[in-house]
């Protein structure tokens, strides 16, 4: 149930991530107030095919109010994302090296010579216990 729960946050968090940065537009084509097209990361259709441009009356194209419309809603994502080395400043990059240091050295196997002989004892001719007979049962 954990490993469950940790996959759906993981998803969660990559989908979230990756509409965060991505640039959104929405382009609406209106005719007369109704919406004709919608164009998500393109150009909405243009239904009016020019006839704006033509005049069946006798007013100047300049006064004549067009019927069409267009609408552009933009979301710009985020580009900085990355976290530059010289943005940390010294004492942290102290603290930050002097960890991963001592965490990598945790799995590092090293040999100790533990010197435990460093006085050794003298060295016998004879073997004292059998030349006095002592045994110890």
């Amino acid at each position: 149930m954990k490993n469950l729960f940790h996959k759906l946050f993981s998803l969660t968090m990559v989908f979230l991530l990756l509409l965060s940065t991505i640039s959104w537009t929405v382009e609406k084509h209106l005719c007369m107030g109704r919406v004709m097209d919608v164009g998500v990361f393109t150009h909405a259709d243009d239904c009016c095919l020019g006839l704006d441009a033509m005049s069946t009356s006798d007013e100047p194209i300049e006064d004549k109010k067009p019927c069409c419309d267009n609408e552009v809603f933009t979301m710009q994502g985020q580009d900085d994302l990355t976290y530059h080395e010289t943005d940390l400043d010294f004492p942290i990059k102290i603290f930050l090296y002097s960890y991963a240091s001592t965490y990598v050295g945790l799995f590092v196997e090293t040999e100790y010579d533990i010197l435990c002989n460093v006085n050794l004892p003298p060295l016998l001719t004879e073997d004292l216990h059998i030349l006095h007979e002592v045994f110890l049962i």
